[in-house]
């Protein structure tokens, strides 16, 4: 069980996505690179005078809202670089605020969000996310957190498949991808460790959502929540009461050597979709036992 107190904390969080395979000739974030700093922020935009804000309006969120409890929280390296995958749930997903709000209050420990660059694109939202830990999720940028600073990365590999879908497909995880976040970490020389989250499914369900007015707005999906129908335009800010509930599996190692050009990409997708079975199976038996979607 998790050390000390629950935890807690809550950012709001854009999609984090898979990391893609590396492509040629594709640059990381620009605004990544090291140089000219203001104040605290780092080389990824990340202030931790912004993410000690953050943590502290986000407690009572994260302790009596969503009463996250977690179970095997000392699974998570206490030093070293480790590339941290969890399921991903909800029209606005409160998932990783909470795993980040988590980790970070009861190890000590700073956690980097990868996410689509759509984010870093939108006025002054985009700024924010990256001063709460938001990075964008290219490989390049995986590999220098975990392998050159020996950070923690959480990374949600099905992406938005996983955030519209709809409120019957619940904890029914997608394809993660193919298998980029595994080659990352292997590159890089760290473990995954999967994180089972139960909760997020119920806090902002998705009833409807339309293909048509997506593809206009050029955005993954336009959706109707079962908040916004209760609460009307405040439903994309206002989440559901759900329990929180997040297991902190065995981490996985990969017997390869650190730093190759190639690795074999049967091996990556095998890696990969073992961990996606894991998580699946850990998750119905979280599920198994659930007495309550609200009281847990």
């Amino acid at each position: 069980m998790a050390r000390g107190r629950p935890a807690g904390e809550h950012r709001r969080s854009a999609a984090l996505v898979s990391l893609p395979a590396p492509t040629r000739g594709e640059a990381p974030d620009k605004a990544a690179t090291p140089g000219l700093r203001l104040g605290d922020v780092d080389d990824w935009g990340r202030s931790e005078r912004v993410r000690r804000l953050v943590r502290q309006l986000y407690e009572p969120v994260y302790r009596h809202w969503f009463r996250a409890e977690w179970e095997g929280l000392d699974k998570i390296p206490e030093n070293g670089g480790a590339l941290l995958v969890a399921n991903h749930a909800g029209a606005i997903p409160a998932d990783a605020p909470v795993v980040m709000h988590g980790i970070e209050t009861e190890l000590g420990r700073p956690v980097y969000g990868l996410a689509d660059y759509l984010f870093r694109a939108v006025p002054v939202v985009g700024t924010l996310w990256s001063r709460a830990g938001g990075v964008p999720a290219h490989p390049d940028n995986a590999y220098r957190l975990l392998r050159e600073q020996h950070q923690l990365v959480l990374v949600f590999p099905e992406g938005t498949k996983a955030t519209g879908k709809l409120y019957r497909e619940r904890y029914q995880l997608s394809r993660f991808g193919r298998g980029g976040f595994v080659e990352i970490a292997m590159r890089a020389g760290v473990p995954v460790v999967p994180i089972a989250v139960v909760g997020a499914e119920e806090s902002m369900p998705i009833l409807w959502k339309s293909g048509a007015l997506a593809r206009i707005l050029g955005v993954p999906y336009v959706p109707l929540t079962a908040n916004m129908l209760m609460f009307g335009p405040l439903g994309l800010l206002a989440y559901f009461p759900a329990k929180f509930r997040l297991k902190v599996l065995d981490p996985v190692t990969f017997d390869v050597p650190p730093d190759q050009e190639r690795y074999s990409r049967s091996r990556v997708m095998d890696h990969a979709e073992q961990i996606r079975l894991d998580l699946q199976e850990t998750i119905y038996e979280m599920l198994r036992q659930r007495r309550s979607i609200w009281f847990g």
